[in-house]
């Protein structure tokens, strides 16, 4: 380990050696962490990718890319990676809000200096950094626990005008129906599927290509149609038992319904009781005249349960297409994972970011009790369908308080001691690694000072 280091440290001297003979310096070593060096370029690239930096970009940078190299060694340590489809989504997110902010793809490109492509790529970089440092940072704080007793201490002294603000929540109830599809769309999509399987068993076309030209899975369709691997677990019912029937690569499956659409499979690899999978999603369309049909019955329901002949929880529990809320007598329900141990969090409580967009659209306005005219819009799967809401309940915004909203004290309180545990974490690898600056960057309030060693 020390040759690595004295390489690092003649790998800087003779970088600095080299731009102080040049005029016109065109790269060099600023930084280095352990055997990893870190350039001016690197600094540059991230600088341009970040639209704000607090402080001085040129301490800042720096010392957070080294804060990422640290963690990435942290993550090999453990074997800690993320998969491929988590990083493709949060780019293209990335992506889509860089176009609009630019105007267009084209606008975009002029300004990056860059294809998408090429932005695209160095994005992906970027995020997989990022995401495997969550990833690390959450393995290493797993076993902190806090304890109701710990909240109520934490809390116990603390001003009132300290505690956080709860934005306004509401409660919500779901009537949804799915207009029924068309026979002859189903026949139009599944002789699309048929066209493709021939193309690729006669040779003329391979599925990869086919997927990214046809699949309506925008995030897999960038690779070819392949997704992670996966167990069956994590796979809709129809599709896993088709795709864990594969066993020949070189097969197509036959054309499969799930929740999201109609599909047809290839096997790419098997590890253990996993499977990676490329596929072919099409959607199918619904016609206008069936979402009207489905909009008009929606508004006769609603005619009769303002004239009491049955409730709306009793219209949900019995007419609802929407599985996830039918069980609850029409009431949504939002799931999250709780941080500190891992566990699914249920409650009928959303602020108004966390509901889709158009029911917090038609939700704003409410009043509770009142049930909103029909309207259109997308399931979780991708489906078009026609919905109908009651707002039960509205929690305004208010100062937390122990007895209301202890899961989001308790956060709070893991928060600070998992910051605590990181912050030593980072003092202890800074003190076992090598690090060498460059003279000309140490001029610097650092949020960890201990990268300079006296």
């Amino acid at each position: 380990m020390r040759l690595k280091y004295l390489f690092a440290a003649l790998l800087v001297g003779l970088h600095l050696t080299a731009a102080a003979q040049m005029n016109n310096v065109i790269d060099e070593v600023v930084w280095v962490v352990g055997d990893e060096a870190i350039f001016r370029s690197d600094v540059e690239k991230t600088r341009q990718q970040m639209q704000r930096v607090t402080g001085n970009p040129y301490c800042t940078i720096p010392e957070n890319l080294a804060l990422q190299k640290l963690f990435l060694h942290q993550a090999k340590i453990d074997s800690i990676d993320v998969p491929a489809e988590n990083v493709n989504r949060r780019v293209e997110q990335f992506i889509n809000q860089w176009v609009q902010d630019a105007g267009s793809k084209e606008k975009l490109e002029e300004y990056r200096g860059m294809t998408l492509s090429q932005i695209r790529e160095e994005t992906y970089d970027l995020i997989r950094s990022n995401l495997i440092m969550n990833e690390v940072r959450d393995h290493l704080t797993k076993d902190i626990k806090v304890t109701p007793a710990e909240v109520r201490h934490f809390f116990k002294d603390f001003p009132e005008d300290s505690l956080p603000l709860i934005p306004t929540q509401v409660e919500v109830e779901l009537l949804a129906e799915h207009p029924k599809v068309r026979q002859e769309e189903i026949d139009r999509i599944k002789g699309l599927l048929r066209d493709y399987t021939e193309q690729i068993n006669s040779g003329s076309q391979t599925f990869s290509v086919l997927a990214r030209m046809y699949s309506d899975d925008t995030e897999s369709a960038r690779q070819g149609g392949e997704m992670d691997y996966m167990s069956k677990m994590d796979l809709d019912p129809a599709f896993a038992n088709v795709a864990w029937s594969l066993t020949d690569p070189k097969k197509v499956s036959k054309i499969v319904e799930s929740q999201y659409g109609y599909h047809i499979i290839q096997l790419v690899d098997k590890r253990g009781d996993k499977l990676k999978l490329r596929h072919i999603l099409k959607r199918v369309h619904v016609d206008d005249r069936d979402v009207e049909a489905g909009l008009s019955r929606l508004d006769s329901i609603v005619t009769d349960i303002k004239a009491e002949k049955f409730t709306f929880e009793d219209a949900a529990s019995l007419l609802s297409d929407d599985k996830d809320s039918r069980n609850n007598r029409g009431l949504m329900f939002n799931v999250t994972q709780n941080p500190t141990n891992g566990e699914r969090m249920r409650t009928s409580r959303f602020r108004m970011a966390e509901l889709p967009t158009e029911i917090a659209r038609v939700v704003e306005g409410m009043e509770v009790g009142e049930i909103s005219k029909p309207f259109q819009m997308m399931d979780k799967a991708g489906k078009t369908q026609c919905v109908v809401v009651k707002l039960k309940s509205r929690i305004p915004s208010h100062t937390a308080t122990i007895t209301e909203d202890f899961q989001i004290l308790r956060q709070i309180v893991h928060n600070r001691r998992s910051d605590e545990f990181i912050e030593k974490w980072i003092r202890e690898k800074q003190r076992s690694t090598y690090v060498r600056i460059h003279p000309d960057w140490q001029n610097c309030e650092f949020q960890y000072p201990g990268w300079i060693k006296d």
